[in-house]
């Protein structure tokens, strides 16, 4: 075959593969989907032979991570947000700055990394991904402000995380993204067509990325401000609920959510894994442990009566920290990557899977454990 037809030919067997995980998914409704696509991944780098096609690091950067980041502020309810904006911005900037820190220095004296190896990967994995936390809270019925503390710290460290693990490799922030969300609600209040609206947003998505890229600043934080405006918008015109809009942002992110982390265990097969396994629990030990600076010493900042931000919140918001799609993407986008050790990619995915299957397996157990279950939507007020 051809190297096009190889290419296509990959795509489909990714593809029923994470429809087979997904139909999987539905028989085990505890289990959340992002788990059952770290095992995924994990046999499919087993299978002898199997290559992902060349793909420069960019080109994984740029088709993942604008669809993935603008789905996630399309969704994000902006008032409950707003409410909680004090702890979120204190997660999503000192918090992720702190866990870089504080995972580079342990990585570089307790696992023997070099400097420069051990905030790289403290960067990958500084921006947490509670999607599925999220929606195992809401299954439960747990309360809102919760969710939205974990929702709104995802987006957010997603911008700065990426600007951390960008400036690692000499890149720099920026909110063209703004200007670019501007001009898409622009053009979106003169179209009425489900079609229309769609390419709109996709060409914001993915323009303010490659924007920002361009003048070599931080795509992601384009994206999440390109994001926020559109969500801001469409919120208070009544655009965004019940689309087709939301619905195809919400089918697009499940294909490059799921083809991710298929494509990750063919990229970093299982075996590598193996190769680097104590290193990788070492790591994935370290970066728990520093997840507890800042959600306990932060939040506690943040509401120091202790009123507004219960101490079973806390627990939840401490172990739903859970790393997935965009550390997944750093760690693809620098396999190859000369000058950088290739051990941190391969460990930086093991840190991600071992997130998955520890706190995503014991998610539901733990959420009893905390009451949250029982804890009825109301509550939020207070």
């Amino acid at each position: 075959m051809s190297t096009a037809q190889s290419f296509l030919l990959f795509l489909i067997v990714l593809g029923g593969a994470a429809t087979m995980l997904r139909l999987v998914s539905r028989t085990t409704p505890t289990v959340p989907y992002a788990v059952l696509l770290a095992i995924g991944g994990i046999l499919i780098g087993l299978i002898p032979g199997v290559r992902l096609p060349p793909l420069a690091p960019d080109i994984i950067l740029l088709a993942f991570v604008p669809g993935l980041v603008f789905e996630a502020s399309l969704t994000l309810d902006l008032d409950e947000v707003w409410r909680r904006v004090v702890p979120i911005s204190l997660l999503a900037t000192l918090g992720v700055f702190s866990t870089v820190v504080v995972i580079g220095v342990l990585a570089h004296f307790g696992l023997g990394l070099d400097w420069a190896s051990g905030i790289l990967l403290g960067s990958i994995v500084a921006a947490t991904d509670p999607i599925a936390v999220v929606n195992l809270l809401r299954q439960v019925g747990a309360p809102g402000g919760l969710k939205a503390i974990l929702e709104g710290e995802s987006l957010f460290n997603d911008g700065t995380g990426f600007a951390v693990f960008s400036a690692v490799l000499a890149s720099i922030m920026s909110v063209i993204g703004l200007g670019v969300g501007a001009v898409g609600v622009l053009l979106l209040r003169f179209v009425r067509e489900a079609e229309l609206e769609i390419m709109i947003t996709l060409v914001v998505a993915y323009g303010a990325y490659l924007a920002a890229d361009v003048v070599h600043a931080s795509g992601v934080v384009s994206v999440v401000a390109a994001g926020i405006v559109v969500a801001r918008y469409g919120n208070q015109t009544g655009r965004l609920k019940g689309t087709q809009l939301i619905g195809f942002w919400n089918l697009l992110a499940f294909v490059l959510n799921a083809n991710l982390f298929l494509m990750v265990g063919v990229a970093l097969p299982t075996t590598r894994l193996l190769s680097v396994a104590g290193l990788a629990l070492g790591a994935y030990v370290i970066m728990f442990a520093a997840r507890a600076i800042p959600v306990y010493g932060l939040l506690s900042l943040a509401d120091i009566r202790g009123s507004s931000i219960p101490w079973r919140w806390r627990h939840m918001t401490f172990w739903g920290g859970m790393r997935g799609a965009l550390s997944v993407a750093l760690a693809l986008s620098v396999a190859s990557t000369s000058g950088v050790d290739p051990r941190i990619s391969v460990i930086a995915y093991g840190m991600v899977v071992l997130s998955l299957l520890i706190q995503g397996g014991l998610l539901l157990p733990v959420a009893d454990l905390l009451g949250l279950r029982q804890e009825a939507q109301p509550a939020d007020a207070k």
